[in-house]
């Protein structure tokens, strides 16, 4: 395996970088009065910065590492996950649901659900998603480690303990405020350091038509159709023909609706990022800023992976096998890194490696100022602390964030199970996510929704993931944590098996959505509601006045941006159909 050589300058580049980061938290230190600027940022930040911050919260190794991946892996199909899995449900956010988060005044999305339903149900879900974080926070230092110990030959358990010294010094020093402009940094950063390789890489292979041909034979060879890597729609029709092992009803469905919606509208990770811009107006505009650039990143993510499988298929064998082993299969996360060490020369090699210590970075910080916010405010605050200074909420902050971060590390070892990073993640959402969004679909839209069916709800569809996960395992996949548990323990043959594990986790989400909604119209009609329309307004759509935007230009409003963002997306899932 290629290993990447950093020269002088790249390491210069690199240490540079870490200064900055480190510098943005100090410098932000002495603003940090008070839980409010730690934790919110004291809602003072404006939309432009809160954009970029809301799609580099996202843009963490899981997106970098986990889109390059399943590019290789899955091809074109990959792009779903931006043209279909984000931009519809970031439009949503924006438009729909924005004015109920920021409007409400709620510190967290868990506060807000004990605002519209009850104290209970914001328990379940702050626990649960104070769970997903971290487990998040730790798959991107599983990959930072992997990544350096791959190519730079540093020891994994060295490289944990940089990866979660740093993130540990800036987030702890400033706060929410200081991931946000480390974000918009290291958003910069990531899009200067991974554009040159693209088009060296793109230039190399002979450009789109070239790689078309060069991408038949690793379709052919698996025993699909010539252009099942290159063609995003049209081999669809049955979870057989491609090797997502999805057809289109899994996809639109599971990813389209569930896991998309159920990630953008809900996840507090990036929702915290609108909710400290300056005002009800930049906080709408905040996903419609990043859903701009979001389109345009599959040139950037997916690309890579689909030239490095073709390149790997033509005879240049740059990518390693898993443990070496070729019968275990190619690792699929090493694409990105792999092409950095073959196309970028010094001083350049220093830019996108950096790039992609950034994404690291980003990705974990979100998720350490998510679970710092959400631990303090609606487990400790809430259940173990109540009525305590603001300062000393303060310093539970910072002090969550150390536990935080240990926590990651413990999950890290477990993420290295995993071979494609998106696979566990889209697990992990479909678990949380998926039911949580069932939720707050009925909350927001149906004042009928009672704090009973919401829990029980959430219950249910985590319960009904967790039942179909154990019964379910996609092909070649060993029983354990990616699923046949249970079938395995009552000694039967698993009833739902999938070709792939990607297929299987939109089932998952699908039957963790449908349960959850199902079960909580049955019993919100069975129970009496506790809360009346006057305190439901502001909570509820039909019971909120709607925002005025007569003041804006017609082209910043956002039901007119949110228009135009969906006439491109559709526009790009045309081309590539």
């Amino acid at each position: 395996m290629q290993s990447i050589q950093l020269s002088g300058i790249d390491y210069v580049i690199l240490l540079v970088y870490f200064g900055f980061v480190i510098g943005i938290g100090w410098v932000l230190k002495r603003y940090m009065k008070g839980s409010a600027d730690f934790f919110l940022s004291g809602r003072s930040i404006p939309a432009w910065v809160t954009g970029l911050a809301f799609i580099s919260a996202n843009l963490g190794a899981q997106e970098v590492i986990g889109m390059a991946a399943s590019g290789a892996q899955y091809g074109i199909m990959t792009s779903h996950f931006y043209w279909l899995g984000a931009i519809p449900a970031m439009v949503f956010l924006a438009i729909f649901m924005m004015p109920f988060y920021y409007g409400s005044k709620a510190r967290s999305v868990p506060e807000y659900l004990k605002m519209r339903f009850d104290e209970k149900t914001r328990g379940f879900n702050a626990i649960s998603f104070a769970v997903m974080t971290v487990f998040s926070s730790g798959l991107s230092m599983h990959l930072f480690a992997l990544l350096l110990g791959k190519l730079l030959n540093w020891d994994y358990n060295y490289c944990i303990a940089i990866s979660a010294a740093i993130v540990l010094v800036y987030i702890f020093l400033g706060g929410l405020t200081s991931a946000i402009y480390n974000e918009v940094l290291q958003f910069f950063m990531i899009v200067l350091g991974f554009s040159p390789l693209v088009f060296l890489a793109f230039k190399d292979v002979g450009g789109w038509a070239a790689l078309k041909q060069k991408l038949i034979p690793v379709a052919t060879n698996a025993h699909y159709a010539a252009g099942t890597w290159t063609e995003s729609w049209k081999h669809m029709g049955s979870p057989l023909d491609n090797p997502m092992g999805v057809g289109w009803f899994g996809m639109v469905m599971g990813l389209g609706f569930v896991l998309s919606f159920g990630y953008w509208c809900t996840d507090f990770l990036v929702v915290q990022r609108a909710m400290a811009a300056n005002s009800m107006s930049a906080a709408r505009r905040t996903p419609l800023i990043a859903a701009i650039p979001k389109m345009l990143f599959p040139a950037l993510v997916i690309l890579p992976g689909m030239i490095a499988i073709a390149m790997f298929q033509a005879g240049d064998h740059f990518l390693p096998y898993v443990d070496n082993n070729p019968a275990k299969g190619i690792e699929y996360n090493m694409a990105i890194p792999m092409l950095l060490a073959k196309y970028l020369p010094a001083g350049i090699l220093g830019i996108g490696f950096t790039a992609l210590m950034a994404s690291f970075m980003s990705g974990m910080a979100g998720n350490i100022t998510a679970f710092n916010t959400v631990w303090t405010y609606d487990i400790y605050q809430s259940y173990i602390a109540p009525n305590k200074t603001d300062t000393h909420y303060l310093w539970m902050g910072r002090w969550a964030t150390v536990v935080g971060v240990l926590i990651s590390v413990g999950a890290a070892y477990v993420s290295a199970q995993f071979h494609n990073a998106m696979d566990m993640l889209q697990l992990v959402f479909g678990f949380i996510n998926a039911p949580l969004f069932a939720t707050f679909l009925l909350g927001m839209f149906w004042r009928r929704t009672t704090g009973h069916g919401a829990f029980i709800g959430l219950l249910s569809g985590t319960g009904g993931a967790a039942v179909f996960h154990g019964l379910s395992l996609a092909k070649g996949a060993e029983i354990g944590i990616k699923g046949g548990w249970l079938a395995d323990g009552l000694h039967m043959k698993i009833p739902y098996e999938f070709t792939s594990g990607m297929g299987q986790n939109f089932w998952i989400a699908i039957v963790a959505w449908t349960t959850c909604f199902a079960v909580t119209i049955l019993v919100s009609l069975a129970t009496a509601r506790t809360k009346t329309d006057a305190e439901l307004t502001g909570l509820v759509y039909s019971l909120t006045p709607k925002p005025k935007t007569d003041h804006e230009p017609w082209y910043l409003r956002p039901v007119t941006l949110g228009i135009l963002i969906l006439a491109a997306t559709a526009l790009l899932n045309f081309i590539f159909l």
